[in-house]
């Protein structure tokens, strides 16, 4: 029977207490957290609005572009999320 070695294991709020940020992220984290997660979304499905408006002008490379947009907006909402619930915010205001 196999044992399973526990001291190797530690909490989230360990490993973010181990893990410290850099001044640059830390700055970043700091502004967009005062932002709503829904911003995020709302942003997005408005560059996809704006995509479909420009397709229909003809400017296809243009529509394309503003279009792109949309999945990096999402993953920075994300990373703003996840950084809400799990990152350095729950040490530094615990």
């Amino acid at each position: 029977m196999a044992t399973t070695d526990t001291t190797t294991r530690t909490s989230p709020t360990t490993r973010a207490a181990q893990h410290r940020e850099g001044p640059v992220a830390r700055g970043i984290e700091k502004q967009t957290a005062k932002l709503p997660s829904d911003v995020f979304l709302w942003v997005a499905i408005g560059t996809m609005a704006a995509s479909a408006v420009i397709q229909f002008t003809k400017k296809k490379h243009w529509s394309l572009f503003v279009g792109e947009w949309a999945a990096p907006i999402l993953i920075m909402g994300l990373y703003n999320k996840l950084v809400k619930l799990e990152g350095h915010d729950q040490v530094e205001h615990a």
